[in-house]
């Protein structure tokens, strides 16, 4: 048995990526979509969780938010120490915690954070307060590096329907216009044998990011894991448009190897881990 030498020079750390969002009992998304995440794309990963929901395959059956001065802590007690490369945040249930939140990232100075504006599960369940929505926009919009909004979840905000694919670039710019420095708006609830992204970027960059869509119903924690893997590689070091390629890329992988697995009688998870790479180290000088 050795011992571990405090002496000893350490010269290297983990990319580390928080996760600020809400507990899946089912496994399938929120922190825990988030962790298996991370891990499967090399990063160390740590949460600060701001609900615990009781869910499964088929739907939401409670939500019990954690109060505000808890998440707090959870943020500050792994800044503190650990420290972090960026940031993921998801469900934030209540007004008070999307206020803790900003407050973190201003703090803390924390510059890659992706925003995924959770609103609505797989399985129709809302999951945030109508309050919080307003607050939600006015303060962490224009702290995120970028917002990741699914079909559902923008015609939320911009209180209309989107109705096709044509309608994205006009959604996009609105979603800019409410203060995102960018914005990867999904298609995927779109029909059609494609699936298309909008990536926009408040300095002008606009990309499509076209699929051929994979046919599934085990895509519950889809809009976890892509936010999460954008937040992966951004601490990896990528920029933003090359993140969320890679991103894309690990998730489509991820529901093309969790297609034919029966998990739940719902919508089932995706195999986070149908390639996984080592922990990264990163040499320090």
């Amino acid at each position: 048995m050795t011992q571990n030498n405090s002496a000893e020079p350490l010269d290297g750390r983990y990319p580390r990526v928080l996760s600020i969002a809400g507990s899946d009992s089912g496994g399938g998304a929120g922190i825990q979509a988030d962790l298996k995440t991370f891990s499967a794309l090399g990063c160390y990963g740590m949460t600060a969780i701001t609900a615990i929901t009781a869910q499964n395959t088929v739907g939401v059956r409670a939500i019990h938010g954690i109060p505000p001065d808890m998440v707090k802590a959870q943020i500050q007690a792994v800044l503190d120490d650990i420290g972090v490369d960026a940031v993921k945040i998801g469900m934030l249930h209540s007004p008070e915690t999307v206020s803790v939140v900003a407050w973190a990232i201003d703090h803390y100075r924390l510059e890659r954070v992706v925003l995924d504006p959770v609103m609505v599960a797989t399985s129709g369940d809302r999951l945030i307060a109508p309050e919080t929505v307003q607050v939600l926009v006015q303060q962490l919009f224009p702290r995120a590096a970028v917002v990741t909004p699914n079909l559902d979840e923008a015609s939320l905000l911009l209180e209309r329907h989107i109705p096709s694919v044509e309608a994205l670039d006009q959604a996009a710019s609105d979603l800019l216009a409410m203060g995102a420095r960018a914005v990867l708006l999904k298609g995927g609830h779109l029909p059609g044998d494609q699936v298309v992204d909008v990536l926009a970027q408040a300095g002008g960059a606009r990309e499509r990011l076209a699929s051929t869509r994979i046919v599934s119903r085990n895509v519950h924690g889809t809009g976890c894991t892509l936010s999460s893997a954008i937040a992966a590689h951004l601490a990896l070091g990528l920029p933003l448009a090359s993140a969320v390629e890679r991103a894309r890329a690990y998730i489509l992988a991820a529901i093309e190897a969790g297609a034919r697995v029966q998990t739940g009688h719902g919508h089932g998870p995706l195999n986070h881990g149908h390639a996984p790479v080592p922990l990264q180290i990163r040499r320090t000088p």
